[in-house]
C-alpha cells in the first residue's frame, strides 16, 4: 500500500495524475503536461512535491568520522551551511546509492537520500558506523519541496526576506521563515536549472506550497510532476539511481570521479575501485539522428559489434530532440562516434555527443 506525502490532497485538488512511485503516490503530471510543466522550469519556474525523499540526521563527535568512511567524497573541509553531492559505495566499489551531505555544525549533519533506497540505506549505514554517533532516519518528519528555475529566486523573495535566501550553489540557511513556516533553505537542485529545496514540518509544507504557487503566478510559477523532473534532469545530462548506477556500477564508470576522492584516507569501496583497475564502460550521451526514442536498455552497436545499452532517454523538450545517455565500452565513447541505437527491434542512427546536453544558460541564447 502506497503512502501519500503530505501534499496528497493539493495534487488531488490541482488535477494532479496520481501514480505510485517508491512506495508513494504522487503526480507525474498535471493539466499543463510534462512538455508544459519541462518548459516551465526552463523558462520561468515550477514546484515540485519531493516529499517522498529519504533524509537522515548524524549527530555526535564521531559524525565527520563515520561520513568520511561512508561516502566517496572529502566532506572534512566542510563549513557549516554547505552541501557536498557524494556516492557511497559497498565494498567492491559499486554505488549503495549517491546522496546529499549537509553540514549542520561540527557534530550534526543530515543526509538526503534517494526515496526507493530508503530502508536499505540506513540498513548500510546502521551496519558500517562506529563510535558516539547517533542516527536518526527523520524522512517520516519531514516534507520537501523544490522550487526550481531562472525565476525562483525572484518568487522566494516574495515570502522570505533576504538573509533567508542561500547565495551560493549547494549552501543552506539552516533555520528561515517562508511564508511564515520555518525551514531549511537550500539552493540545490535536480533539474540543472537555479532553484531551491526547501525542507520543513510536514504539516506546514500545504501552506508553503500554496503561498509559493501565489506568489509566483505573475511570474509563470506551475506544479510539476515526476514526468517533468525526469525529462529535465535527464536534459541536464544528470545521473539517476537505478539507471545510470546500481550496486555493480563504480561512481568512476559513471562520470562521477569529481565526487570520489582517491587520496583520502579510506572510504569504504576504495580497495573495490581499485582493484577494478581501468574502467571497462563508461557514460556516455547521445543524439538520436534517425527517428525514434531509445529508453533505457537498448542495446548500441559500431558496425555490428556490440559496445553498450542506454540507461535512460526520451525526448528532450527544450532541445528538441531525442537523446539517450549510455553506458558503453570506453574504447568507442569519443564525441563524434557515430553509432546504431536498437530500438524495438530496428537499429537507428545516433551520435555519442558531449554530455551535459543541456546547461544552464543555453535557454537565454
Amino acid at each position: 500500500m502506497e503512502k501519500k506525502t503530505p501534499l496528497y490532497e493539493c495534487h488531488v485538488q490541482g488535477k494532479g495524475k496520481m501514480v505510485p512511485f517508491a512506495g508513494y503516490l504522487l503526480p507525474v503530471q498535471y493539466e499543463t503536461g510534462v512538455i508544459g510543466e519541462h518548459m516551465a522550469v526552463r523558462t520561468a519556474a515550477g514546484l515540485f512535491d519531493v516529499s517522498h525523499m529519504g533524509e537522515v540526521l548524524l549527530t555526535g563527535k564521531d559524525a565527520l568520522r563515520n561520513i568520511q568512511k561512508l561516502v566517496t567524497n572529502d566532506c572534512s573541509k566542510m563549513h557549516d551551511g554547505q552541501v557536498k553531492y557524494s556516492p557511497m559505495c559497498n565494498e567492491t566499489g559499486g554505488v549503495v546509492d549517491d546522496l546529499l551531505v549537509y553540514r549542520i555544525s561540527s557534530e550534526e549533519y543530515l543526509l538526503v537520500i534517494n526515496a526507493a533506497n530508503r530502508y536499505k540505506d540506513v540498513k548500510w549505514m546502521e551496519q558500517h558506523i562506529t563510535g558516539e554517533l547517533e542516527l536518526k532516519d527523520i524522512s517520516d518528519d519531514v516534507a520537501q519541496i523544490a522550487l526550481q528555475g531562472p525565476k525562483s529566486e525572484e518568487i522566494l523573495r516574495k515570502v522570505t526576506d533576504e538573509e533567508n535566501i542561500p547565495s551560493k550553489y549547494y549552501s543552506f540557511v539552516r533555520s528561515g521563515l517562508v511564508a511564515g513556516v520555518l525551514c531549511l533553505i537550500s539552493k540545490t537542485g535536480y533539474t540543472g536549472e537555479d532553484g531551491f529545496e526547501l525542507y520543513c514540518n510536514p504539516k506546514d509544507v500545504e501552506t508553503i506550497w500554496n503561498t509559493l504557487l501565489e506568489a509566483g503566478k505573475e511570474e509563470g510559477l506551475i506544479p510539476c510532476g515526476l514526468g517533468a523532473r525526469d525529462t529535465l534532469r535527464l536534459e541536464a545530462g544528470m545521473p539517476l539511481y537505478g539507471h545510470e548506477m546500481d550496486d555493480t556500477i563504480s561512481p568512476l564508470e559513471t562520470g562521477l570521479g569529481f565526487a570520489v576522492k582517491m587520496e583520502k584516507e579510506d572510504f569504504i569501496g576504495k580497495e573495490g575501485i581499485l582493484s577494478r583497475g581501468e574502467v571497462k564502460k563508461t557514460r556516455v550521451g547521445i543524439k538520436m539522428i534517425g527517428r525514434g526514442i531509445a529508453r533505457e536498455k537498448c542495446p548500441i552497436y559500431v558496425d555490428n559489434q556490440f559496445i553498450g545499452e542506454t540507461t535512460s532517454g526520451t525526448h528532450c523538450p527544450f532541445l528538441g530532440y531525442p537523446v539517450a545517455m549510455a553506458m558503453v565500452d570506453p574504447r568507442y565513447s569519443s564525441v563524434g562516434t557515430k553509432v546504431l541505437v536498437e530500438v524495438r527491434g530496428k537499429k537507428i542512427e545516433a551520435e555519442i555527443i558531449n554530455l551535459p546536453f543541456y546547461k544552464k544558460g543555453d535557454n537565454k541564447a
